[in-house]
């Protein structure tokens, strides 16, 4: 389980240190090549910047997350990985961050540098919209279309997270559940449809909640 930025939304957030301007852009991506194509989206956003400092980190099943960063010109080591340990610091995976920089004429110094990116991740991460991502377990249930709007309200009333709803001669749902509570589910189930539905397993899926 981990949280990640909400999908379709990116933070912006802009600031100014001895005539520089920093602006920040934060974006969920699932892949490489979606970080990529944030920051070349960025990059065209924004032609005229002298820096587009980039870090980003990947969620991968069963192994350590990916992590890149660039200083994109900046001196080695005073953009991209401190915006990388912000990230880090953030909780969140799945996860790409630009910082844009319009160079005001007065030099930061290495020390003012990986102050003015690490300040500028740190001030946009509050700001982004988070949700949960977690590994469930699927069951599916088959209700009459004449019970099924009453029971399905009943179950999310109780925290059962419905994922898909197919509609032929019933209606069947697939309800994600932690693992190991199937036997929790079935008990619902039976004091919900008077012991008429009983789940069936499904496998399993990554699955987003607040």
């Amino acid at each position: 389980m981990y949280q990640l930025p909400a999908a379709g939304v990116t933070t912006a957030h802009e600031w100014e240190i001895k005539r520089s301007r920093f602006i920040t852009l934060i974006r969920r991506v699932r892949s490489e090549a979606e970080a990529r194509d944030f920051i070349a989206e960025v990059r065209g956003d924004y032609p005229d910047a002298r820096h587009h400092c980039s870090a980003y980190l990947l969620h991968v099943e069963h192994a350590n997350p990916i992590e890149r960063s660039s200083d994109d010109g900046e001196p080695s080591g005073t953009a991209g990985k401190p915006m990388l340990d912000m990230l880090r610091g953030s909780g969140m995976l799945d996860i790409a961050a630009v910082v844009v920089r319009y160079f005001g004429g007065i030099k930061l110094g290495t020390g003012g540098l990986v102050h003015a990116y690490s300040n500028s991740v740190g001030e946009t991460l509050p700001l982004v919209q988070r949700v949960t991502r977690a590994e469930r377990e699927l069951y599916t249930v088959e209700f009459p279309h004449s019970d099924a709007g009453r029971w399905e309200a009943d179950l999310r009333a109780r925290g059962v997270d419905v994922v898909t709803m197919d509609y032929g001669a019933t209606v069947t749902y697939t309800l994600a559940i932690d693992p190991g509570e199937v036997a929790e589910l079935t008990a619902l189930l039976a004091a919900v449809t008077s012991g008429r539905v009983t789940p069936k397993e499904a496998g399993s899926a990554w699955v987003e909640g607040n």
